[in-house]
């Protein structure tokens, strides 16, 4: 008989790395399946101009909210994860973090003319609402981050996005287009800051001049990578609003939505590694982070190498039936995108270290290169080549973002990969593509049960090939398994 108090114990049995990883790459997992499946449903309800209109509210949210950051977050949750005077840096992220959302709501106000796909689509109020809202979620996500709680941290964010989802789909159901869509973006932040703040164990407390000045060290270098970082994640979007249309939004933002399950294991890992590196590095136990890191970009190309190639010989049909037939549009860019997700796991990984080991000005230093580069090129190849264009940019920047962060954090460890693991990984994604190709010429891929069926068949061919040529991966993910519980198969 299944007990969860049993259960629980087991699972707080495993090494406290493993057991966060798994909590995180279960949170991820369900965030990433909410979001699928929740875009395929408004891509054919609202189409691809509603949903563009969305997406650039979330990208100009995401702006916004990074003025009112101020890169606080990301100090606040390095100062809070070294274990000292942490009610005051908490106290401290507080009073900062009010006083910048009223300066962000000011420059929004400000720019409010000059915002006409927000006015017009008549979601600016909601992107207002958004803002304020988000201060009392960001305090308690990264108060619990900060101490360590990852679980409690992801599954907030797992809260927030299944929320987001749920009110998002009544509200289109009801027929309230995108001011459904913002308000349900409103509602799941509200949701996963209140399960936040339920598990917040720090109090407030008397912060003096020295807190500011150390939070204020690590946050400006911090700001201006995460300025760098949101260049790569909303620009192109905002760029293509600018140059196309809103249709061509919403085509672009699949696309690349349906490559980022690629890195949904290299996001989790990320969440798991931050405070644990911090801890090592203020330990100088280096070699065990560069032990973590190469381990990190084994188990985040377990998964990145397989859906790029498998989405390179499937990509257009999966777009065609998950989204409908104006989506399939996108398949030259989801061709360069699925690239971007590869460089994605080592630039996402490199610099979550560089911050880690408290050296954010070389983040932003690396990232304000591709930064350039990546505005330039948008603003070059956009409206020569449309969604494609966008596409290239992002690959070549972060590409480049990728290389000069490993030539930085060279500096402080050796910076490596595993290359019998990966070797294998690849290996295994070549027969998977053998075999999916025999499949598709001898079973035409025109409807979603056979589509469905190749992803199903390359997915387990990649598998047993993987755990059939390395033992390393295979004894690994055995042995977790049978820790939570889970049996193993004989036949593995």
């Amino acid at each position: 008989m299944f007990r969860p108090s049993r259960y629980l114990a087991r699972v707080m049995r495993i090494d406290p790395i493993q057991r966060q990883s798994v909590i995180s790459l279960g949170s991820t997992l369900g965030l990433t399946a909410v979001g699928f499946l929740s875009t395929m449903f408004f891509a054919h309800t609202v189409g691809p101009s509603i949903l563009g209109a969305y997406f650039l509210f979330v990208a100009y949210f995401s702006v916004f909210n990074l003025i009112g950051d101020g890169g606080f977050g990301g100090a606040a949750v390095k100062r809070i994860s070294e274990g000292e005077d942490q009610n005051a840096f908490f106290t401290a992220f507080i009073f900062l973090r009010v006083m910048l959302v009223a300066v962000s709501v000011g420059f929004l106000f400000i720019a409010q003319p000059y915002l006409t796909d927000l006015t017009s689509s008549g979601v600016f109020p909601w992107l207002v609402l958004a803002l304020v809202v988000s201060v009392f979620t960001t305090i308690t996500s990264n108060a619990v981050y900060g101490t360590g709680k990852v679980g409690v941290n992801q599954i907030s964010s797992l809260l927030n996005n299944v929320i987001r989802v749920a009110v998002q789909v009544v509200a289109v159901v009801l027929g309230y287009s995108v001011a459904g869509l913002a308000g349900g973006f409103v509602a799941g932040l509200l949701a996963g800051g209140l399960f936040a703040f339920r598990f917040l164990d720090l109090s407030l407390a008397s912060f003096g001049r020295s807190h500011i000045s150390s939070l204020f060290a690590f946050s400006f270098w911090t700001f201006l990578g995460a300025g760098g970082y949101l260049v790569f994640s909303y620009a192109d979007t905002i760029l293509i609003g600018h140059f196309l249309t809103d249709a061509d939004v919403g085509i672009y933002r699949v696309a690349l939505q349906l490559t980022s399950v690629a890195t949904f294991i290299t996001v989790a890992l990320r969440t798991t590694l931050y405070p644990k590196v911090s801890y090592l590095g203020k330990k100088n136990a280096l070699s065990s982070v560069e032990n973590a890191l190469a381990r990190a970009f084994t188990y985040s190309l377990l998964l990145a190498v397989p859906v790029l190639a498998g989405g390179w010989l499937l990509g257009e049909r999966l777009l065609y039936f998950f989204y409908g037939a104006s989506f399939s549009a996108g398949a030259s860019a989801l061709t360069l995108l699925l690239i971007v997700q590869v460089a994605h796991v080592f630039m996402f990984l490199q610099t979550m270290c560089l911050n880690a080991l408290d050296r954010p000005k070389d983040s932003f230093r690396v990232t304000a290169i591709a930064v350039a580069v990546n505005i330039g090129l948008d603003v070059l190849l956009i409206p020569a080549y449309g969604i494609v264009g966008a596409s290239a940019a992002t690959l070549v920047t972060m590409v480049l973002n990728a290389a000069l962060a490993r030539r930085a954090l060279s500096r402080s460890i050796r910076v490596r990969i595993e290359p019998r693991a990966v070797g294998n990984i690849v290996l295994a994604a070549l027969v998977m593509d053998v075999v999916v190709m025999a499949y598709s010429y001898l079973i035409p891929l025109s409807n979603v049960v056979v589509v469905l069926g190749a992803v199903a068949l390359g997915g387990l061919v990649y598998l047993l090939v993987l755990l059939k040529i390395d033992r390393g991966i295979h004894d690994e993910l055995k042995e977790l398994t049978q820790k939570l519980g889970i049996p193993w198969p004989g036949v593995l």
